[in-house]
């Protein structure tokens, strides 16, 4: 027969086994709590590149901003020609800030509705795996086209992750010099309007309307090249600023930076150390 002490003994025991398997169970359920919180709080910054680029033209801010210790992971997303996406890297709980330099396999696509679908993809693709809830995006030229109309065509879609920070950079939302525009021909008035409009400004009139309210803050960025043209040698001043009148009634903030000098130049300016200082202070002021 157990003797009183026993007794006492093994009841203690069990006590202590049954405090340690809740224990066990209530610590995983923490740390997966704290894994799904980490996961969910991600927010990525998307890079996107202009016509007839890739991925090679956003390498120069996504390497600045990992040197200046802003972010410590880039990873890639491929858009293939159908627009299927492919992730290469990974995010993992311990990501500060993570880049995604985005591909576009067909560089040269200039239907922007369907560019904005493939933006859909890659943040749908993120959504997927790493639950991201709000993003950034950073366009250079064309890349700004698959921005705003990405949001042309899905800022009402709710089960989206929503727009934080957007920076436009050369972009050509009222057309290109030598196509639609000519040096020193577009005038703005006072709230950003262009006096003529090409068919893709147009177009994302509608933004003035749908564009998230109260949500995004935005820096838009452009080159001069002090040479008299009020361009970037690509790009009007007036046709970057145009974007003004599309969306600074709803957003958060808007700011435009103006770049000048022989670095302006359109294809330099994603490689511009003025532009690199000011997405580190914009981005993750």
């Amino acid at each position: 027969m157990l003797t009183k002490y026993k007794k006492i003994f093994i009841l203690a025991v069990l006590v202590l086994l049954i405090f340690l398997i809740g224990y066990a169970h209530t610590n995983k359920r923490v740390t997966q709590s704290v894994e799904n919180v980490t996961k969910s709080t991600i927010v990525p910054t998307f890079f996107l590149h202009g016509y007839g680029s890739s991925y090679k033209a956003e390498q120069h801010m996504t390497h600045y901003l990992v040197e200046q210790g802003d972010s410590n992971t880039i990873i890639r997303a491929n858009v293939s020609k159908s627009g299927a996406v492919k992730l290469s890297g990974v995010i993992d709980k311990k990501a500060k800030h993570p880049l995604v330099e985005v591909n576009y396999e067909n560089n040269k696509n200039t239907n922007y509705h369907q560019d904005g679908q493939w933006l859909k993809n890659v943040i749908v693709a993120l959504q997927k795996q790493y639950k991201i809830k709000e993003f950034n995006a950073v366009g250079h030229s064309m890349g700004n086209m698959s921005i705003v109309f990405y949001l042309l065509d899905h800022s009402s879609d709710s089960k989206l992750p929503k727009l934080a920070k957007q920076v436009d950079i050369a972009g050509h939302f009222n057309g290109i010099l030598g196509m639609d525009d000519q040096a020193n021909q577009m005038v703005l008035n006072s709230q950003g309007k262009p006096q003529k409009m090409n068919a893709n400004y147009k177009a994302l009139l509608k933004l003035r309307t749908i564009y998230p309210k109260n949500q995004v803050k935005v820096l838009n960025i452009y080159g001069d090249r002090d040479d008299g043209s009020h361009s970037d040698g690509s790009v009007s001043n007036t046709s970057s600023q145009s974007l003004r009148y599309l969306i600074s009634d709803r957003t958060k903030s808007y700011k435009e930076l103006k770049i000048t000098g022989k670095d302006a130049q359109h294809s330099k300016l994603h490689e511009n150390k003025v532009v690199d200082q000011a997405l580190n202070t914009f981005l993750f002021e």
